[in-house]
């Protein structure tokens, strides 16, 4: 049942343009859900022009807008009714009706964006576009915030209102904030996950992961920070642009790395794996590298990362579950709780991770692509991928290698379980989006 004061204007509205009343009873019962309408805000408003209208509500859009626009009037909100009556909202619709789903959602977007009630991601949190009931009351209360902010006619820097929104204690909340809910409710959703053996290896994550997952005192990242620092003079690349054979060895060296070759000399980037995959996380995850020409030179991103260890700590560590290009959440699973197994533990044999893994990801519901259960083979990339990660950071202890087949043995080192979980921390607290949204 519609609000009080929002059947007395529908009345009203019947007598004085009975041939609207309909569409404006449809719109407003969309739009407020039988809640007052001083509960609504611009957001709710543009959402519902430019997005619930055209996509779910039948009838002539039009006329539903245009019968909107005259209940707000009656009601005395001008602003809300003057968007239904708005040339932005004509041409969204249009767009819809001519274009399709995709160029009217992205129209929307658009035009949502340029009212500046929008919140916009910070540093503290990136949007989902599936939200939970916690994200979802604190993007409609800050989107009022920002509204009220914009309507007062003070010059309004969004991202910092965002960001004292989120993470100022509030009364209403018994003296939380927005941002801890928010990180709660992620946290839960992603404990939840699928399957009982996902659920049960997860569940003591939750309270861990809370809070952030500071770096430790001893030197860490050593391999990237060596990088990032030959980069400051640049890294001479060969005509294959590789890293050259001085740079390579140094880094087996260094670091322990070993090579591929009979001979045991190191002849290039090629015969260390390690220093490959850290130029990959250092260039494309970090973007804290770039080539120009045959060089690899320091970003302005790579500058700070080294003047700042929390800062290289906080971006370098969740690329520990960063996807490849074309991987999908099945590979991400597989080193998810390949990490989960490996941080409470001293050593575990590959066998028996393999097993608990493939346990683990079978009762998801993922199948290998003959249809029968995950094997060996097809946790050997993601796993072999999380090895080398591990390896070109400096988490891991050396491996040890008997010569009996299949006693490889994971060993992370205390750097490394508190990068596990702070990579694990990120991956729970990442946005939750549609398919094929960035």
């Amino acid at each position: 049942m519609p609000a009080p004061d929002v059947a007395a204007l529908l009345a009203q509205l019947e007598r004085s343009e009975p041939d609207i009343a309909e569409s404006a009873r449809v719109a407003v019962e969309w739009l407020a859900g039988g809640e007052a309408l001083e509960t609504i805000s611009q957001f709710d408003v543009c959402e519902f022009l430019w997005y619930t209208l055209p996509i779910k509500v039948p009838g002539d859009q039009a006329t539903i807008a245009r019968a909107l626009g005259r209940l707000l009037r009656l009601a005395g909100m001008e602003r809300y009714a003057a968007l239904c009556d708005s040339a932005a909202t004509a041409r969204i619709l249009l767009t819809y009706a001519r274009e399709g789903e995709e160029a009217g959602a992205a129209a929307y977007h658009r035009e949502l964006e340029a009212t500046g009630v929008l919140p916009p991601d910070v540093a503290e949190l990136s949007w989902s576009s599936i939200m939970g009931p916690e994200e979802l009351g604190a993007h409609v209360a800050c989107a009022a915030a920002l509204e009220l902010a914009i309507v007062t006619g003070d010059p309004v820097d969004r991202e910092e209102l965002t960001r004292r929104w989120l993470t100022a204690p509030r009364a209403e909340l018994g003296g939380d904030c927005w941002l801890h809910r928010v990180h709660g409710e992620r946290l839960n959703r992603w404990v939840l996950g699928r399957g009982t053996a996902r659920r049960e290896l997860a569940q003591p994550f939750e309270v861990r992961l809370h809070a952030p997952i500071a770096a430790p005192d001893e030197p860490h990242l050593e391999p990237l920070r060596w990088l990032l620092g030959l980069a400051r003079t640049g890294v001479r690349l060969t005509e294959r642009l590789n890293v050259g054979r001085a740079v390579a060895a140094e880094a087996a060296d260094r670091f322990g790395w070993g090579n591929r070759t009979r001979s045991g000399a190191v002849r290039g980037e090629a015969d260390v794996p390690a220093l490959t995959e850290l130029r990959q996380i250092a260039v494309h995850n970090l973007g804290a590298l770039r080539r120009s020409g045959r060089r690899l030179v320091l970003t302005t991103t790579g500058r700070n990362l080294l003047d700042d260890r929390a800062a290289m700590w906080e971006a370098a560590t969740p690329t520990l579950l960063v996807p490849a290009p074309g991987e999908h959440d099945f590979e991400v699973s597989i080193r998810e709780s390949a990490l989960m197994i490996l941080v409470d533990r001293d050593v575990v044999r590959d066998g028996d991770l393999r097993d608990r893994v493939a346990e683990v990801v079978n009762g998801e519901g993922w199948r290998a692509t003959d249809g029968g259960r995950v094997g060996g083979a097809d946790l050997t990339g993601p796993l072999a991928r999380l090895r080398h990660r591990l390896d070109a950071l400096g988490l891991e202890s050396a491996a040890h290698k008997p010569e009996a087949a299949g006693a490889v043995e994971w060993r992370l080192t205390d750097a490394g379980r508190r990068a596990a979980l702070a990579a694990l921390r990120a991956q729970a607290l990442r946005p939750r989006q549609y398919a094929g949204l960035g």
